[in-house]
């Protein structure tokens, strides 16, 4: 008989051995490599091959690891957004990012009260509610693989991700403290929850002030400076950023906010100016190996693992609420993110672009639904459901986006190549991304 951990071992070299494997084939098919990583997934899980080689004993022990590669993508998605970049964005990505949550949840609501007529009005709202997340780890993933994260569509997008995030968890934090105490103490649970995120809010934007005062006076310059020249211990500066790191995620964890919040927010931190330029370098460099190598394809082989379609395919009565739901899913996001792109005044290819990149689901929605099925708020079957919606929206998300990327990436290295010919003679500076190109 096969011992735990030798099992355990087993699964965790299946997961990464094929995760990186077959994500290196999609790459080379033309497609997103966490496309590949998430079939791996489902393959190995219980849907598929998981009973017949015995990894399906191993959820408990791989929910851990998933919580960890989540927290490393989540905060590797912060270390390549900048406060400046986050300031520089302005209203339009608040708008954005508040009206692609609220747009799909208010509609789902009704959607999920059709599809599943049996639950009450508040699990209607949370299955609503956990459909309606843009997966912020997911999306910088894919801004990764497609060189967008610094620029300007990129940086936008997660700034949209990231109020949506903000968003969702808000209403998740006040639907759980209606579903706790009653319908009558609903304002009081609306309040208490504004309230939380301001503190923690406030709480960035005191840790980020008393940062930039800091630097003003050259006092934190000299601490950072005297830090590297007496510190001995070997890569302590990559272990003090995880210690930083992981006490956000506590704060945000113990607040309500979820983890993944607080994680995104202390990369979001850590700067050239606050860490030191070279320590800056060094940090992301040992960070982005240790993500991308491990993290990543374990992150995404997991999701896939998490499901199990038996659940959902037994039957037409079981099935067809659950295509009815993807279809929802993926389309609402869709057409609520390609609209407001449009209405901001993108181009045609950014804005399908956009929607296509903001329908992927994920880590918060998964979160959600385990937390949910843990107060026994939605069922196994339900569980699964929303994880499935979640694994088929990544699938199509970077699919469905990757020509409209290819197109506005082609015209923007063919405007800025045209910026530079034109500056040479007018000295007129290069367009930015999604810009048009200077005109002398």
């Amino acid at each position: 008989m096969t011992d735990a951990t030798t099992l355990f071992l087993t699964g965790l070299f299946l997961l990464i051995a094929c995760a990186v494997i077959i994500g290196e084939v999609f790459a080379r098919l033309g497609q997103a490599p966490l496309v590949g990583q998430l079939l791996v997934g489902v393959v190995l899980g219980p849907s598929l091959l998981g009973p017949y080689v015995g990894l399906t004993s191993l959820t408990t022990e791989l929910s851990g690891l998933q919580i960890v590669a989540t927290f490393f993508i989540i905060m590797m998605a912060g270390l390549a957004v900048s406060p400046a970049q986050l300031r520089s964005t302005g209203i339009s990505a608040t708008v954005f990012g508040i009206v692609i949550f609220f747009a799909p949840f208010v509609v789902g609501t009704e959607v999920v009260r059709l599809l599943y007529p049996s639950y009450g009005i508040l699990t209607d709202l949370f299955i609503a509610l956990a459909i309606s997340i843009t997966a912020l780890p997911v999306l910088g993933v894919m801004l990764r693989e497609f060189d967008l994260v610094r620029s300007r569509f990129g940086t936008f997008l997660l700034n949209v991700s990231i109020v949506n995030e903000l968003v969702a968890v808000t209403v998740f934090a006040v639907l759980l403290r209606i579903y706790d105490n009653g319908a009558g103490s609903a304002w009081t649970a609306i309040l208490t929850s504004i309230g939380i995120v301001i503190l923690f809010l406030g709480t960035v934007l005191a840790v980020h002030w008393g940062l930039r005062a800091l630097r003003r006076i050259k006092v934190w310059d000299r601490m950072v400076e005297r830090f590297r020249t007496t510190w001995r211990t070997r890569d302590v500066g990559f272990a003090l950023l995880l210690v930083a790191a992981l006490g956000a995620a506590l704060y945000s964890q113990l607040l309500g906010l979820t983890y993944i919040v607080g994680a995104f927010y202390a990369g979001l931190l850590v700067t050239p100016e606050s860490a030191g330029r070279r320590e800056h370098r060094e940090l992301s460099t040992v960070f982005d190996a240790i993500t991308w190598a491990f993290f990543i394809p374990l992150f995404f082989a997991l999701v896939g693992f998490g499901t199990d379609f038996r659940t959902t395919t037994d039957s037409l009565v079981t099935l067809a609420p659950f295509i009815a739901l993807i279809v929802y899913a993926l389309f609402s996001k869709l057409f609520a993110g390609a609209g407001i792109a449009r209405l901001l005044g993108w181009s045609s290819q950014e804005s399908l672009a956009a929607g296509f990149l903001v329908t992927s689901r994920g880590a918060v929605e998964l979160a959600m639904a385990v937390i949910l099925l843990s107060l026994g708020v939605i069922s196994q079957q339900v569980y699964t459901v929303i994880a499935g919606v979640g694994l088929v929206t990544t699938f199509v998300s970077p699919i469905g986006a990757r020509p409209f990327v290819k197109t506005i990436t082609e015209e923007r290295r063919a405007n800025e190549e045209e910026a530079r010919r034109v500056s040479l003679d007018f000295s007129i500076p290069p367009a930015k991304f999604g810009e048009d190109p200077p005109q002398p």
